[in-house]
């Protein structure tokens, strides 16, 4: 099983979001691949309530992924290991995410071919409603599912 690892900083909102949808949309189309999802700053999100975003749940069940808010696990930050055994892996914001990682994982980028991250560009509550980001990230999942099932075929 080839494992997909979506970051972004806390790993309480889009990175859980993003992990969820593509975990209901890879057993049908790309089924070698599953998602998880970690942050590489969770010491950042003092304001984060809770194991999950509530915009983030809500969404889910939105779209009929039901997801128990309540027995759901905290955020986890991620750490070397986790990249290293990640098959591809995509940071939810490029000008966020690169700078830390830099600071944080700095050998680990040096060590790597870049191109095992790939960045999107979708930006947190600060600046973006979950009405803006989260069919966004969606959008963004979806289109990475099918190139992933058509470099399996």
């Amino acid at each position: 099983m080839k494992v997909l690892l979506f970051l972004c900083t806390g790993n309480y909102y889009r990175s859980r979001f993003a992990e969820e949808v593509f975990n209901s949309l890879a057993p049908a189309q790309c089924p070698d691949w599953s998602a998880t999802s970690r942050g590489i700053a969770v010491d950042l999100g003092t304001d984060n309530v809770g194991p999950i975003a509530l915009a983030t749940a809500k969404a889910l069940a939105d779209r009929g992924l039901p997801f128990d808010r309540e027995r759901a696990r905290m955020p986890m930050q991620v750490t070397p290991d986790d990249l290293d055994s990640a098959d591809h892996i995509v940071a939810l914001k490029q000008t966020e995410h690169f700078p830390l990682m830099q600071d944080r994982f700095p050998s680990w980028i040096a060590a790597n071919d870049p191109s095992r991250i790939e960045y999107w560009e979708i930006h947190d509550v600060d600046k973006w409603t979950p009405a803006r980001a989260l069919p966004l990230i969606e959008q963004k999942v979806t289109e990475l599912v099918a190139r992933l099932a058509a470099a399996q075929a």
